[in-house]
């Protein structure tokens, strides 16, 4: 009688090497799934930029729109570090967000509430930022590729603060008096 040959399990009884390299895939897929998003979201910023009315909201836009672009170069070096390829996707999450805002921008223009629309639309894409971003960090740091996990790092970081400054600015607009 044959021995199969197998692979070593781990002491789940799990084939470690193939979960890591299937790890590996998936995380390759979600980083380029990551990199479609933040292209399409260096053109959907400049709409919201635009459309924004108060200065503060602006220039937040702004700065944001800088950083995605910044995202943009740093998912490049962390394909760059791990030797693989962009591949080309669609992230459909973000498409479906940018058409939801547009519609909502649509909806809301000429009103007063114009700003608070684009803050909703805006805080939906960085939720959706932080909770991708986390996890695709979280499975650098899983694989060993440290330099990954920093560049990651340093994006999530970003989204996060993006987040919280434009619930200082929703917080901000919530309290201004309304003008009648």
């Amino acid at each position: 009688m044959k021995k199969s040959k197998s692979k070593p399990e781990n002491e789940n009884g799990d084939n470690s090497e193939t979960m890591d390299n299937d790890l590996h895939e998936l995380f390759l897929d979600e980083l380029s799934d990551l990199y479609s998003a933040e292209k399409q979201l260096t053109k959907a910023l400049p709409r919201m930029l635009k459309a924004a009315q108060s200065d503060e909201l602006k220039t937040a836009i702004e700065s944001h729109l800088q950083e995605t672009e910044g995202h943009v170069d740093r998912l490049e070096d962390v394909f760059q570090s791990l030797g693989g390829k962009i591949k080309r996707k669609t992230c459909a999450a973000i498409e479906g967000l940018v058409k939801e805002a547009s519609e909502l921008l649509q909806e809301q223009k000429g009103k007063s509430s114009l700003d608070a629309a684009i803050i909703a639309a805006a805080q939906k894409v960085e939720h959706y930022e932080i909770a991708s971003y986390g996890t695709v960090r979280a499975w650098a740091e899983q694989m060993g590729h440290d330099q990954a996990v920093e560049l990651l790092k340093a994006t999530l970081d970003e989204e996060s603060a993006a987040d919280e400054k434009l619930t200082e600015i929703a917080e901000s607009l919530a309290n201004s008096p309304v003008e009648k």
